[in-house]
């Protein structure tokens, strides 16, 4: 209901922004503010975006060696870890998948990266998930 809001809120402010535009293409410097005006629009929204970091990541993680300590770590840490023994072109390695809040998730790469500096690091964003230690902890 509030993206349906915020979304009336830019259409109108878009409206009446290229209106005026349109009623004086000969004028360059009002095709410039509009141009201007969007652009910054764009950064101020991606940077609020970022700031309320809602939802949840799911980190996938390939450690350069073998080392069973890491997803204990990461689980007293508060992270919910699956992990298993993952073999690459170089032997085991060791892979976990990893489910945490968007607000956390550069922590979690500071963690990962601490533990291991050569770990291979990948992150999507889950559109749903059902069951397990997070969602037991969601509903609390």
């Amino acid at each position: 209901m509030l993206a349906a809001l915020a979304g009336m809120f830019e259409i109108i402010v878009y409206v009446t922004g290229l209106g005026i535009v349109l009623d004086n293409m000969t004028s360059v410097f009002h095709i410039v503010a509009y141009a201007l005006g969007y652009g910054i629009g764009v950064i101020i929204g991606i940077k609020i975006e970022e700031k309320l970091a809602l939802g949840y990541i799911t980190v996938n993680v390939i450690t350069k060696e073998y080392e069973p300590d890491i997803p204990n770590y990461l689980r007293d840490k508060g992270y919910g870890v699956t992990n298993w023994v993952a073999y690459g072109r170089e032997g085991e390695r060791l892979m976990m998948e990893i489910l945490t809040s968007r607000r956390s998730e550069k922590a979690l790469y500071d963690t990962v990266k601490l533990l291991d500096p050569k770990a291979f690091i990948i992150s999507h964003e889950p559109k749903a998930f059902f069951g397990g230690f997070w969602v037991k902890g969601l509903r609390r």
